[in-house]
């Protein structure tokens, strides 16, 4: 028997290889067009956002999207779906919050503004003070307890808009929000106003989650609008005696039942081998959530249903996670993180999707041997004809973080990010600001890496 040449066996794997290539090119671009053309993902937002909006943990609006989400599911007809329980913080704003400024002469100027969540009330009458500006928490320590004690401490320093990536702007200038006021209540301050952690010029205050630091007294908090925050450091170059009245009308309440979202379709060959796409189900209390997070979930569930329609059937066991409590302590993915350990659960993959609706430009990957990108870099030809880039080394969203430390790869949607954080965490997260094509181009992405993941591994 005469046996191949060394070139005639190069040719046969090359073209094998061509095949799979073409095969795996032909799937991705069956995706792209199924999403594309039947995907019911942007009635399901506007349901999700008019419906639904406000859905802070401990809320009703929570509650109704929890019954959403399972109802949506099952729709689908997959193998299982069902509710894992979770307990989560209850924080209300309550009636209106005030700021405004009392000049040294003349008329009281209102300011718009949002209290942070998590944050105490003032007392009812309010807290009148003398303001001083800082541009960092280093400076507030520095000035120590002389400058600061009994004065309301104002942080404004904006997001540095050098940064090409908004989120790495959002990182930089967020720690005024997370632990300014724990710091500044350090140093003796009554209250704490920040500068609205965006690039836009607007009069939309921005609420997030601040945290207090155990042991220590602490102190109201509030962020104005940009506009608001420039109209303030205006004023007190002009009457650096000006004062500052805030109102806030939060209040803490025991801990709110509520509940993980979980649908999946059983894997053909590893049943046991768990590959997630998720998203957070809570917004905060002032916001419909269509790009924080309600795109994530709606591109999470055309996963599950474009793979149905199209009828593929996985290896491993796809599953939709819909987390609750993402926003303000993120008990949900603690919860399924647990759940997973202690099932004795192996999550090979996790991808999340929690930086708005927007066009996608490609996916950070992270894993414990660090070369997750590496391996997936493979894929980018077939990426890029739908304006896919970028497989770059990253991690996953905050949800499915915890999965990283059990073995699991970690990934995150990466959308255009230029305008994310114009609505981030306001009033202005609607529906109108979603634009229908870039949110199911998103989810044909997903869906795509996921089908390429699931079939080669990674």
């Amino acid at each position: 028997m005469r046996l191949p040449s060394f070139s005639a066996l190069l040719v046969a794997a090359s073209s094998i290889a061509f095949a799979q290539s073409a095969d795996d090119a032909a799937m991705v671009r069956k995706i792209y067009s199924e999403i594309l053309t039947s995907s019911p993902a942007y009635e399901q937002l506007r349901v999700l956002t008019t419906e639904h909006g406000g859905r802070l943990a401990g809320s009703k609006a929570l509650e109704g999207a929890v019954l959403w989400g399972e109802r949506e599911l099952n729709a689908m007809g997959l193998d299982r779906v069902w509710k894992q329980d979770v307990m989560v913080p209850h924080w209300e704003r309550g009636a209106k919050e005030s700021v405004r400024i009392l000049p040294s002469k003349g008329k009281a100027r209102p300011l718009s503004a949002l209290a942070l969540g998590g944050t105490l009330a003032t007392p009812t009458r309010g807290i009148t003070a003398e303001v001083i500006e800082v541009k960092s928490l280093a400076e507030v320590a520095n000035l120590g307890r002389e400058k600061i004690a009994g004065k309301i401490v104002f942080y404004n320093r904006p997001m540095d808009p050098t940064f090409i990536q908004t989120m790495q702007a959002y990182g930089a200038a967020g720690d005024q929000r997370r632990a300014g006021p724990s710091e500044a209540a350090k140093y003796g301050a009554v209250a704490v106003v920040i500068r609205s952690l965006t690039l836009a010029l607007d009069d939309y205050p921005h609420t997030g989650s601040t945290a207090y630091s155990p042991g220590l007294n602490t102190v109201p908090a509030a962020a104005l609008s940009t506009i608001g925050a420039n109209a303030l450091s205006e004023a007190l170059a002009a009457d650096p005696k000006l004062k500052l009245e805030i109102k806030i009308n939060a209040k803490w309440h025991p801990d709110a039942p509520s509940h993980n979202v979980i649908g999946e379709i059983r894997g053909s060959e590893f049943p046991d081998q768990i590959i997630v796409v998720g998203g957070h189900l809570d917004s905060w209390d002032v916001a419909p959530g269509a790009h924080d997070d309600g795109s994530g979930i709606v591109q999470s569930l055309e996963v599950l249903r474009a793979f149905k329609a199209l009828g593929i059937k996985p290896r491993h066991t796809l599953r939709a996670v819909l987390f609750t409590n993402e926003e303000n302590g993120t008990r949900g993915a603690a919860a399924y993180s647990s759940y997973a350990k202690e099932a004795g659960e192996k999550h090979v993959f996790a991808v999340e999707t929690d930086s708005g609706g927007f066009a996608p430009r490609g996916f950070t990957l992270g894993s414990t041997q660090g070369d997750a990108h590496e391996r997936a870099a493979r894929w980018l030809p077939l990426f890029e004809p739908y304006g896919i880039h970028m497989l770059q080394k990253g991690g996953g969203g905050a949800d499915v973080a915890p999965l990283l430390l059990q073995g699991s790869t970690v990934a995150n949607l990466v959308p255009d990010g230029q305008r994310y954080f114009d609505v981030h965490h306001t009033a202005a997260d609607s529906i109108d600001k979603v634009n229908k094509r870039e949110l199911e181009l998103g989810a044909a992405a997903l869906a795509a890496l996921i089908y390429l993941i699931d079939s080669q591994g990674l």
